[in-house]
């Protein structure tokens, strides 16, 4: 057998792939897609998470050299918090056993929610700097790591957390806390697959060949995204939140 599943089942995981990364690279959220999709083509929870990693570090590093290409963000600029979600991700993943999965389950579409509500209800979030309410240095060692380590050990909502932050503590426009989200969101994705990569529970065929289609689907999504700018972001970014949120609260009353 070429993959790990049947072929057909790959196929499918090809095309979800290619759907997330598109969707990921404008407002994240795109492990909304590709986890479960594993989880159904029958790999285990552990098994899924770290397929997911390995995938999406391909569509994050695309959707962050788009960006970058671009001049919506100074890769030079932000190494120093790259590095600290780096680390974050990583930690994030060696200390997942600690942290009860359930009653994440429980909280994080409560959160979510609000960052649906946030983006959905405030007037004003346009592609415009706005007033930044902390200092770069002190950003980069709170909300940074924070962040990071919650996509090490558990994932969903990421993309939304980092632009919540980005908007509202950075005073970033809604097309640059986009941009910036990316690089951030690569470095937790390649600090905790640094973790899973010796569990041995990577599908590296499936993973491989859906990283090529994220590949694909973040670089039209980045193009789009800057092409339309926070019109699309945001409302995007409302859909995918408040599915993530629905579908963390099917898990855990289903």
């Amino acid at each position: 057998m070429v993959f790990e599943v049947a072929t057909h089942l790959a196929l499918l995981l090809i095309l979800a792939a290619f759907l997330a990364g598109f969707v990921d690279a404008i407002a994240g959220g795109g492990g909304l897609i590709t986890v479960p999709a594993l989880l159904l083509a029958g790999a285990s929870p552990i098994e899924a998470l770290a397929t997911n990693k390995l995938q999406g570090t391909f569509g994050a590093a695309t959707a962050t050299a788009s960006y970058a290409r671009a001049g919506h963000v100074d890769l030079r600029q932000q190494i120093g918090m790259a590095v600290i979600s780096g680390i974050g991700g990583a930690l994030g993943a060696l200390v997942a056993h600690l942290i009860p999965v359930e009653f994440l389950r429980v909280v994080m579409p409560v959160i979510l929610v609000a960052v649906a509500l946030f983006f959905a209800l405030k007037p004003g979030l346009s592609d415009a700097d706005r007033v930044q309410r902390i200092r770069p240095g002190v950003f980069a060692v709170t909300a940074v790591p924070l962040i990071a380590a919650y996509d090490g050990f558990f994932g969903p909502g990421t993309g939304s957390f980092f632009m919540l932050a980005f908007v509202m503590l950075a005073g970033f426009g809604v097309l640059k806390a986009t941009a910036h989200t990316k690089l951030l969101n690569f470095s937790s994705n390649i600090g905790s697959l640094a973790v899973f990569i010796p569990s041995g529970a990577i599908w590296w065929v499936v993973g491989l060949c859906m990283a090529v289609a994220q590949v694909a689907g973040s670089a039209i999504g980045a193009r789009l995204a800057m092409q339309v700018g926070s019109r699309l972001i945001k409302p995007l970014l409302v859909v995918t939140s408040t599915a993530m949120a629905a579908r963390l609260l099917w898990q855990v009353w289903a």
